[in-house]
């Protein structure tokens, strides 16, 4: 006996379709122009055609008077229909997100805060800060909304980040396909040339330039490693379009962060006019001061420190022994540093550079190098 299907009728919506899918159930031979799909949880064929996967399903069947009213009973619930295939389609979303795929998603359009992708029946979004640098890099003077413009009706690659069918929010990142396509080649000690990104107050993003001439990923210069220099403000050193060379110091594979350093590709000023200011032999030029007949004046600030480096555990004694004059100020403000100079036995040198002048400390202690960084750490995070 048929199901009726009036409207207050159990044989309504899910119950129509259950009763399709047994009609098509019986004659699946029929549908040669279309890709079928068993759905368990309704109890369902859903029929798409492979080559358009958002057309609407479809049958073509001819003959007696069941096959007939089973077309009226698909064209009456082509919503019911739809919501399945979304359903379908916010799994596959879950999937690509737990797999970590990579999609081919179709640009539909922009708005203000980024694109808008097509996923199958779905349609998600992706943030501007989520796109790939290499549309800016290429593009320079483009605006974001230009590059989205242009952008549109294309195909990107993207990886769904966020997939919740309950709030209907399908997040994708350009930047995350990149990474799973080029991260695999950036190694420790890589050196690339590199377009400055945003500047922050915390150091600056640079954009690494590959081998085709684009700029896939991007990495940060901690505010630390942009010079020798002691920085005030990263904005007083770099900006953004700046083209700049980095050495890669960092990487981390299950953040997809890259850490950079710009200053690595140089050396140190001090170690660099070291020998000249007061030579690692003892003897002197004619711009230091080696007289052991008067004390010198500690540069201001350094007593400070070597008071409470003294109350240091392992600390014997500390003693400055020379100073001499750089050619150029580096810094005007007080630095410290343990030279490269090897130990004399359980004696080891740091040197003190404020403005043109630079003071040799010489440090007797029963502390390794690593001891006595890690105490001068904790003394200069005491001293003020």
């Amino acid at each position: 006996m048929q199901p009726s299907t009036t409207v207050g009728s159990p044989y309504s919506s899910i119950s129509r379709i259950t009763f399709i899918s047994r009609l098509l159930a019986t004659d699946v031979s029929a549908l040669k122009t279309t890709s079928l799909k068993w759905n368990s949880t309704n109890n369902l064929f859903i029929c798409r055609n492979s080559k358009n996967p958002f057309s609407t399903p479809k049958a073509s069947l001819s003959g007696d008077t069941s096959k007939t009213q089973l077309l009226d009973l698909i064209d009456d619930d082509q919503d019911v229909v739809r919501q399945v295939r979304r359903s379908a389609d916010w799994k596959a979303a879950r999937a690509h997100l737990e797999n970590g795929n990579v999609y081919q998603g179709r640009v539909e359009g922009s708005n203000g805060g980024g694109l808008l992708i097509r996923f199958y029946s779905l349609v998600g979004f992706l943030p501007y800060p989520q796109l790939s640098p290499s549309h800016s890099c290429k593009e320079p003077d483009k605006t974001i909304q230009e590059i989205a413009k242009a952008l549109t009706g294309s195909l990107i690659s993207v990886k769904v980040i966020h997939a919740e069918e309950e709030k209907r929010k399908l997040i994708f990142s350009e930047k995350e396909a990149a990474w799973s396509k080029y991260s695999n080649s950036v190694k420790v000690g890589n050196v690339y040339q590199a377009k400055v990104g945003s500047v922050e107050d915390y150091g600056a993003f640079a954009h690494l330039q590959f081998p085709d001439g684009l700029y896939h990923l991007t990495g940060l210069v901690h505010v630390s490693e942009v010079s020798w220099d002691l920085v005030q403000d990263v904005r007083d050193i770099l900006n953004e379009g700046d083209d700049v060379k980095v050495k890669v110091i960092g990487v981390d594979r299950n953040k997809s962060r890259i850490t950079l350093s710009i200053r690595q590709l140089e050396e140190d000023p001090l170690l660099e006019t070291l020998e000249k200011v007061i030579p690692q032999d003892g003897s002197a030029d004619s711009s230091s001061d080696s007289t052991t007949d008067y004390v010198i004046e500690p540069l201001p600030g350094l007593e400070t420190i070597i008071e409470e480096l003294q109350r240091e555990d392992g600390i014997i004694d500390i003693k400055i022994t020379r100073q001499g004059f750089e050619k150029r100020v580096v810094s005007q403000d007080l630095q410290l540093w343990l030279s490269n100079a090897p130990p004399n036995g359980n004696q080891f040198t740091l040197l003190a550079r404020a403005g043109r002048q630079v003071q040799e400390i010489q440090l007797v202690t029963s502390l390794d190098q690593d001891g006595i960084k890690s105490a001068l750490q904790r003394v200069l995070e005491r001293v003020p």
